[in-house]
């Protein structure tokens, strides 16, 4: 479904990633992992748009989008939960999700997956009129994910879900990733929290500095000993 060819992304003169080649495939879920600062989310904001890229290639169900503005993305089937949640704080937690179907005019269809997202994130349908700046920061990160998916996407691109959530938040968020995943979704997760990236997605990649240094089946990188030593912390 996504085929990622020596992808460069700068700031200036400071390469943030350095030629990256990966591939998601059709109803798998990927996983991106590694340090602060290693370029994870520069290579999300490249693939959904929000940055240029500086080189290199990005193929969605083969055909070219890295010339794509972002919206025309959504269109095509890819929606970004980004790092910080990015919800609108003024508008309700049912504005935010009708806003997450904007492309969108099939009515009753719309009413069905609201409802659906509801049945994912029930706090989400206690809180459906409040507004989202003053859910707390794990209402806000179930609103970020159930907005996505209000835009019925073919590619969902994660960006640090668990980020500053707490432990048991974590958790809630996580076993809707793994039901969406179940239902179908592609999905490619950016996530510091090793351990638990690699739990949840059939493959992963190790990125350092800019650049991808270690792929494999997500269980086998679970057991590799560098894996283990510099993420895990064993």
């Amino acid at each position: 479904m996504l085929q990622v060819n020596g992808l460069r992304v700068a700031y200036g003169g400071i390469q943030a990633v350095k030629g990256i080649t990966f591939h998601v495939e059709e109803g798998e879920m990927v996983a991106l992992i590694g340090a602060n600062g290693a370029g994870k989310t520069s290579t999300l904001k490249a693939l959904a748009r929000m940055l240029d890229s500086a080189g290199g290639s990005v193929r969605y169900r083969g055909k070219e989008i890295n010339r794509l503005p972002a919206h025309d993305l959504v269109r095509e089937g890819i929606a970004l939960v980004p790092e910080g949640r990015g919800v609108f704080p003024r508008l309700t937690v049912a504005e935010n999700l009708e806003m997450g179907a904007f492309i969108r005019n099939d009515k009753s269809e719309i009413v069905r997956d609201m409802a659906h997202v509801y049945d994912h994130f029930p706090r989400l349908k206690e809180r459906e009129t409040q507004l989202a700046g003053t859910l707390s920061g794990g209402e806000q990160q179930m609103l970020a994910i159930g907005r996505a998916l209000m835009s019925r996407p073919k590619l969902l691109l994660l960006d640090e879900p668990s980020m500053g959530l707490a432990p048991i938040m974590v958790q809630k968020i996580f076993e809707v990733i793994r039901a969406v995943a179940a239902e179908g979704m592609t999905i490619l997760l950016i996530e510091q929290n090793a351990k638990l990236a690699l739990e949840t997605s059939k493959r992963g990649y190790v990125m350092e500095s800019g650049q991808i240094t270690l792929t494999d089946e997500s269980q086998a990188l679970l057991h590799n000993p560098k894996v283990r030593e510099a993420y895990l912390g064993e």
